[in-house]
């Protein structure tokens, strides 16, 4: 090897390894590329600087003007640490841990409906709709055409028609599901339409990353919906009897968390198209319509970064009684692992509800390999049959629930854009806690013999896609 070739490797040796040091969050990731580095000259730090480096928050703080990484290699430390909001004492305890973590005010004094399935959210959608007299805005991730998409889509043209303003955002992405047959439609009827990250060829622009993963509509600047439901006609659980149907839980909200929920969709849609929305001003129709304390979790992997999992490790850490979850994909980082595992030590009662087949059979077959962990430790876990759950709903103790558009895996909670919202108010929280007593019904309880005892074929299998738990 030449001088020439060995002072190269020297300087980019030491360039990866000392990226390795400082950025690797795992001690093994790190050592592991660290020997990768040196034992392979050259080509040991060219695989880092192309797979080891992660480059999604330098990528999402590019396309949030907040990129202050240089070269997307994470070495500069810029806004990575966020500075701990000071506790507000006349807050309960379970929220003053999301007032730590997020800086975000709690809005008090709210009005939430919870709605399950399509069957009780679409028919309020469009009667909110078809009654709106100034604004509609509403974000999603996917938007079908057929069914009650359709339908949805006529609102919003007679919205239209009465000079309504009607800002529609779906995801790119999640455009490739259906929507790209709903867009066109949408813009016929002189709806303003935006895409998030739109993919194209020139320059390059794609990927299932940094996707915008929430659903929220604002209507009037005076109600709100948000939750775990798609624009699908698959939420329409009672009237199909077909396989693909998905249960979900929506919320329908009027007070001042509204406010709130539009300078998310003002965020995205500024993010998406450059344009500047009018901030909402409070009015007297916007306060004091209920009982219920609200926070909104804007959650990203920008500066927003790991808002949502640090909550979570805070409540779980809070917990008394129980806290049961819902979700219909579970792959938890270490972290969160540990956290409930922690929990059930405590004798906190630690319920975990997932689907027995979800619609992404990779998801559950990597979710059986790691569930051993929570059941050693006598955290309860249960499949629930058909019709599927897309359901996301956390209840803790008696009065905090956590709602909204994230999964507890790694695409949500670190690769998407996503939603969550605290709500805390008893009876809101026996709603809930309601909602999964019934579902329980339909459940069956796994055990930990269950699980050892699955063939070596499924356990290989299984193994094998749980390395890929990052990405699912």
């Amino acid at each position: 090897m030449t001088w020439p070739v060995l002072i190269l490797h020297g300087v980019v040796m030491v360039l990866a390894i000392g990226h390795a040091l400082v950025y690797k969050r795992d001690h093994r990731a790190a050592l592991g590329w660290i020997a990768i580095i040196i034992v392979f000259p050259l080509a040991g730090p060219v695989l880092y600087f192309l797979f080891g480096v992660n480059r999604v928050r330098s990528a999402a703080r590019r396309f949030t003007g907040n990129d202050e990484s240089g070269f997307g290699l994470g070495f500069h430390y810029g806004t990575q640490f966020r500075t701990p909001a000071p506790e507000e004492p006349s807050l309960p305890p379970l929220l003053n841990i999301g007032r730590r973590v997020t800086g975000e005010a709690v809005y008090a004094e709210n009005a939430i409906e919870m709605l399950v399935n399509g069957e009780a959210f679409f028919p309020r959608l469009i009667a909110a709709i078809e009654e709106s007299q100034e604004s509609i805005h509403l974000s999603t991730y996917l938007f079908f055409k057929q069914g009650i998409g359709g339908d949805i889509i006529d609102a919003l043209s007679g919205a239209v028609n009465r000079g309504v303003t009607v800002r529609v955002l779906v995801d790119s992405t999640g455009a490739l599901h259906n929507a790209r047959r709903a867009l066109p439609a949408l813009r016929k009827v002189g709806v303003e339409l935006a895409e998030f990250r739109p993919w194209s060829l020139f320059p390059p622009s794609f990927g299932v990353n940094l996707c915008n993963h929430r659903k929220i509509a604002v209507i009037d600047g005076k109600i709100a919906f948000f939750g775990g439901m798609n624009i699908d006609p698959s939420h329409m659980v009672d009237a199909s009897e077909d396989d693909s149907v998905r249960e979900d839980v929506h919320f329908l909200a009027r007070g001042p968390i509204v406010r709130r929920l539009l300078d998310v969709f003002r965020r995205d849609w500024w993010l998406a198209t450059k344009e500047q929305l009018e901030e909402l001003q409070p009015t007297p129709e916007s306060e004091g319509q209920g009982s219920v304390m609200c926070r909104v979790i804007d959650d990203g992997p920008d500066e927003n970064l790991d808002a949502l999992a640090m909550t979570l490790l805070g409540v779980f850490a809070a917990a008394q009684k129980d806290i049961t979850i819902m979700t219909p994909y579970f792959l938890p980082h270490r972290e969160l692992i540990a956290a409930m595992q922690s929990a059930s030590l405590r004798g906190v009662r630690v319920r975990i509800i997932i689907p027995k087949r979800s619609n992404m059979r990779f998801v559950d077959w990597a979710t059986r390999n790691m569930l051993w962990e929570l059941l050693v430790w006598d955290v309860e876990v249960y499949e629930q049959n058909m019709p599927f759950s897309h359901t996301k709903l956390l209840s803790v103790d008696n009065d905090y629930v956590l709602a909204g558009s994230a999964n507890m895996d790694p695409r949500s909670l670190r690769l998407n854009f996503e939603l969550g919202v605290e709500l805390y108010d008893s009876k809101l929280a026996q709603q809930v806690r309601t909602h999964f007593d019934y579902a329980l019904q339909r459940c069956r309880r796994l055990s930990l013999e269950e699980v050892d005892a699955r063939p070596l074929w499924q356990r290989f299998r299984d193994a094998f896609f749980w390395l890929f738990s990052s990405y699912l």
